[in-house]
This record gives structure tokens, C-alpha cells and sequence, in this order.
């Protein structure tokens, strides 16, 4: 089910918004001021940058628009067997205190939403919606485009200061200008960087935000006990990542392409976790 309605809000817009800033600023201030727009190399700028922005536009409207996994009705869990492949241990039924169902594994309720999320890794404002099985992909390479178009931006801006510094002296308010956008790009690479390295680790481990800190315990009784932890999902880094970007690697940087080797019901475990 798609909603168009999760767009018309403020934390929504406003990415719009200084999606649409910084594209208007890289093209016809930083390029334009740099080598211009009708030059070979500004053109080439032009493009890549439009691109990725483009990118960036698909994969927001990917992560607003798509459910993010909803419980199937008709979902019972399986007493007799086990509860993921790669397991022999019967596990024991999970039942939401808050939707009086039962839900799978990895699954759980969102306060914001009013519901349970299939592998819900977090509810984010900025997409007015619960990132988790169906949308993963598409937040992840949101980030991803969005850092490696901040970082594009902050190149041009630099070369646009150094070409044109001896002009920006004595002009106070462009002056002023140029070092509000470079706080301001600089600034936002870092958050963007920061985030996508912490999702980075987490598809490496085949983990959520939520299962990280739920191991954070399972990890602290294991070195008490002079163990060694490894978390129940882990099968490798290979196989992580396809888990959540998909089989073909031509497509991993293919926002629509969504397609999961895990069916959000039942998943591969470690062995050894």
C-alpha cells in the first residue's frame, strides 16, 4: 500500500527542500562560478550531480511511499518446527502486547505507526515512516546518494573558492555566503558519512538498529563468561549484504530493485551465534 499523504510533512518537505537548495546552489553558483555551465567539465558536473540527485529523489520517494513490511494476517508461527532455517531449536511463539497478535521474528512494534514492522530497523521522521523489510534498501542507498552528492557539492565549492578568492576578499556579503554554504556542506557530509558508515556495519553484521542494542547485553554476558558472540543473523558479509541489497550485484545500486533473499517471515541463522 502507497500513501502519498506521508509526504505532506514538515520533517518530508524540508528534505525536499534542501535537496532542492543544495541543487540549485551546486549548479548555478558553485559550477557556474567555477568553470561555468556551458564549458565541457561544467556540463560533466552538471550531469553526474543531476543524476545522483535524481538518485537520491527515487529513493526518498521509495522510503515515503512503500510499506515498510506489515504482519500477514493469516501468520502463525510454527510450534512444531523452527522459527528460521538454519536452526534446530524449536523457539518459543512471540505475541505483540500492543496488536495482540502474533508476530515473526525480527519484527516489532512501532509506537509512531501503531503497528508491527517486519524487520523494522527504525522509525525516521525525516521519511514520515518506519524503515524496515521492503524499504531498507532504498533508505540505505538514499543515504549513500545523498553523501557521495554532499561530498561532490563541497569539492565544487572548494574549487570555486580557490578560483575565485582574490573576487570573494573584498565582497563581504558573498563572502559571507560562500562560508555559510561550506559550514553548511561540510557539516551535512559529516552527519550523512557518519550515518552511512553505521548502516554500512550494520548490513556487514545483518543486523537493525534495534537488534544491535538489544545485543549489546548478549555481547557483555558473553566476555563475562569468556565467550565469544557472534549475532544470530550473521552469515558472512557476502552473504549479509546480498540479504538486503539482493542476489544480482548489477542491481545493488538500484533503488527500485528490491528484491530480498529473505522472505521477512523466516531467516538463515549463524550456526555458531
Amino acid at each position: 500500500m502507497m500513501s502519498c499523504r506521508r509526504f505532506f510533512s514538515i520533517p518530508v518537505l524540508s528534505v525536499i527542500f534542501v535537496m532542492g537548495l543544495v541543487y540549485y546552489v551546486t549548479l548555478f553558483v558553485f559550477i557556474d562560478d567555477w568553470i561555468g555551465l556551458q564549458s565541457s567539465a561544467g556540463k560533466l558536473n552538471s550531469l553526474i550531480f543531476s543524476f545522483l540527485a535524481c538518485l537520491c529523489l527515487v529513493s526518498l520517494s521509495i522510503c515515503v511511499l512503500v510499506d515498510p513490511g506489515r504482519v500477514p494476517s493469516s501468520y502463525a508461527p510454527d510450534v512444531e518446527g523452527s522459527s528460521w532455517s538454519g536452526s534446530n531449536n524449536g523457539t518459543e511463539a512471540r505475541k505483540c502486547d500492543k496488536c495482540f497478535a502474533y508476530k515473526p521474528l525480527r519484527t516489532h512494534h512501532c509506537r509512531v505507526c501503531r503497528r508491527c514492522v517486519l524487520k523494522m530497523d527504525h522509525h525516521c521522521v525525516w521519511i514520515n515512516n518506519c524503515v524496515g523489510y521492503a524499504n531498507y534498501k532504498a533508505f540505505f542507498l538514499l543515504v549513500f546518494y545523498a553523501t557521495v552528492a554532499c561530498i561532490h557539492s563541497t569539492v565544487l565549492l572548494v574549487c570555486c573558492v580557490f578560483k575565485n578568492r582574490d573576487s570573494y576578499a573584498g565582497n563581504v556579503p558573498l563572502k559571507t555566503f560562500m562560508v555559510a554554504c561550506g559550514v553548511f556542506m561540510i557539516g551535512l557530509s559529516i552527519t550523512l558519512g557518519t550515518l552511512l558508515g553505521w548502516h554500512i556495519y550494520l548490513i556487514a553484521h545483518n543486523m537493525t538498529t534495534i537488534e544491535h542494542y538489544d545485543s549489546k547485553r548478549a555481547l557483555w554476558l558473553a566476555r563475562k563468561s569468556g565467550q565469544s558472540f557472534r549475532h544470530q543473523f550473521d552469515l558472512g558479509v557476502y552473504k549479509n549484504i546480498t540479504s538486503v541489497l539482493g542476489s544480482n550485484i548489477i542491481k545493488w545500486l538500484c533503488p527500485t530493485f528490491t528484491r530480498n533473499t529473505e522472505d521477512a517471515i523466516n531467516f538463515s541463522a549463524s550456526r555458531d551465534s
